[in-house]
């Protein structure tokens, strides 16, 4: 049986500092890399006078190398460099931001938030949920990842009215310099502090420990695996797309634009309320079960969207319908690798699980404004958004039906 450091003998959970230190780190990534391009980008349009075309296509290159880049992230993690690969992309994303606010050519512009994409695969969760499996064990990190996911849900509430707040105060060049520098100043440190490969659970010898070559090259053959692939490929598609259309497709459909604000506020608190939720009243429960019930509400959400009445009441319902249910997803998407594919790998496997659903994460947005105008409406891509949705549900029970005991 292997050994666990004493100083890690219990599981890391929402007390522990390495865990505290990583979710000050994923409240600030998120807030700053990811929450603060739509509001930054609107500012810079029209400063600059670039279209939303040209600004939204540097947001998907960034994507899709981060799709790209998912899988190495992972497979370095698991060969105990985390503490590089997320401190370094901290402050690699600060750099690039500073880089972003001197920017008055496209060309550097794309360099900049291309790049500032990519470094997400090594800030955000997945790169964070291997640091925590590498510490706690696979079937051990259940806590750690819930309490991250707890700080993330934070990053929206927190980070939206700040950026604002700057925009008002000095302008989106000066903006960018202060989300840099948060990126190198405590992201950075942050990271630093926190992932320790000397306290790490010793690596299993043998072939429990697989190279993560190996492992993916099992893991593949699996059909839980592409099952996976396509609930959570579908799954990305629909929150990326629905993310970036949801005001106007609220406001078309006769909601006031008062209603649309205040629901949409809900959604943040939502997400950490079902975690909250799901952490208390099934801590321990399989995550097959969590996730098979979790994901039927989603068809089930969109539906009523097409639906209710343009009332503040059912909007608002639906906002935190969605947004628990989605806070409780990313926990199941944490888990997923040992509870139903493999305890081996973990930072290799969670990343190639990940690379497809960046990319469609990339695309859908593109995709559904593109569905828009074809249509002239968007009755047309929420019916997307709710096929997508059966389609996350129907490859998640699959998986869910298939997956046997994890042994390794």
């Amino acid at each position: 049986m292997t050994p666990v450091p004493p100083a890690e003998a219990a599981p890391p959970n929402g007390r522990s500092p390495f865990i505290i230190k990583l979710g000050v780190a994923q409240l600030c990534s998120w807030g700053s890399l990811f929450y603060s391009f739509p509001q930054i980008a609107q500012a810079m349009g029209s400063d600059l006078g670039w279209s939303k075309a040209e600004l939204y296509g540097a947001a998907t290159l960034g994507l899709a190398l981060a799709g790209v880049a998912a899988y190495p992230v992972g497979a370095a993690i698991d060969r105990d460099h985390g503490r590089a690969i997320m401190a370094g992309a901290s402050v690699l994303a600060g750099a690039l931001l500073v880089l972003w606010a001197q920017v008055e050519s496209l060309a550097l512009f794309y360099v900049a938030v291309a790049g500032i994409g990519a470094v997400q695969a090594a800030t955000l969760y997945e790169p964070a949920f291997a640091v925590v499996a590498r510490r706690a064990g696979p079937l051990r990190a259940r806590g750690g990842i819930t309490a991250l996911t707890l700080w993330g849900g934070f990053a929206s509430t927190v980070f939206i009215p700040l950026i604002q707040l700057l925009l008002d105060a000095i302008g989106w060049r000066g903006t960018l310099l202060v989300l840099g520098g948060v990126n190198i100043l405590v992201c950075a440190t942050m990271n630093f502090l926190a992932v320790d490969a000397a306290r790490d659970r010793p690596a299993p010898r043998g072939r429990a420990a697989g190279a993560p070559r190996s492992v993916i090259g099992e893991v593949v053959r699996q059909p839980v695996f592409w099952a996976l692939a396509v609930a959570f490929t579908a799954y990305s598609a629909m929150f990326s797309g629905f993310t970036f259309h949801m005001y106007p497709l609220l406001v078309e459909r006769g909601f006031d634009t008062a209603s649309v604000v205040s629901a949409l506020a809900l959604i943040g608190p939502a997400q950490v309320g079902g975690r909250v939720l799901v952490s208390l009243l099934a801590p321990r429960a399989p995550v097959r079960v969590v996730g098979s019930v979790i994901v039927a509400v989603f068809p089930l959400a969109f539906l009523a969207l097409e639906l209710i009445p343009p009332d503040f009441v059912f909007v608002a319902l639906f906002a935190l319908a969605y947004g628990s249910v989605n806070g409780i997803l990313t926990i199941v998407r944490g888990l997923v690798v040992p509870e139903l594919l493999t305890r081996r790998a973990y930072g290799a496997v969670n990343g190639a699980l990940a690379a497809p659903a960046t990319f469609s994460r990339a695309l859908a947005p593109a995709g559904m404004a593109a569905l828009w105008t074809a249509s002239g409406s968007y009755d047309a891509v929420l019916l997307a958004i709710v096929a997508l949705a059966c389609v996350l549900a129907l490859g998640f029970w699959c998986a869910a039906a298939m997956a046997r005991p994890v042994e390794d």
